[in-house]
């Protein structure tokens, strides 16, 4: 446990954290949860990220901590992600209200295989490709939605997912990637 700092740092930094809780908690946690699905996940992984940048509050420079906080809950998503066994079983009414009413069984495995060796290529890239693969190909977020969420500049996040585009090609093989956009 940290204890006072010099010039009252650990009361500073818990001020300041509070101030980011109060600023930026319902941006964390629409992160989170547009990552888990689950409002139970997203809210363990919104107080997972503001614990994690109250200990590194004293590294950060201060400048955007919108974009600071952002990256810290992407990463803390991506590492939920990865963590072995966190595919819930849905329950029997939610599996088959999940059923679409068109298209056969068949056509909807595939599309769920397609969708999910999608999932497992984008974790594969390496950072930044990784997230905006995600963001981009997988959540289908816009460019202007990327743009929020990560602070980047526009050119930068459209090189960004032209790069990535290339790097899936070459992990999906000739197949061609399911939401060529």
């Amino acid at each position: 446990m940290r204890g006072q700092q010099k010039g009252g740092g650990f009361i500073n930094a818990e001020r300041q954290l509070e101030a980011y809780i109060d600023q930026y908690q319902n941006l964390i946690f629409s992160i989170c949860y547009k990552y888990t699905e689950n409002y139970f996940d997203a809210e363990d992984l919104t107080q997972e990220t503001f614990l994690s940048a109250y200990k590194a509050i004293s590294l950060f420079d201060g400048q955007s901590a919108k974009a600071w906080l952002c990256k810290i809950a992407t990463n803390k998503c991506i590492d939920w992600a990865k963590r072995a066994g966190r595919r819930s079983v849905p329950t029997e009414e939610e599996f088959f209200t999940e059923l679409p009413s068109s298209g056969s069984l068949e056509e909807n495995y595939l599309e769920k295989e397609v969708r999910e060796r999608l999932y497992r290529c984008c974790c594969a890239l390496k950072s930044p490709y990784r997230e905006v693969a995600l963001d981009y190909y997988y959540y289908e977020m816009e460019i202007s939605e990327l743009v929020q969420k990560t602070g980047k500049n526009i050119k930068t996040l459209q090189t960004q997912i032209y790069r990535a585009k290339g790097m899936l090609r070459k992990l999906y093989g000739k197949e061609g990637l399911p939401h060529d956009r």
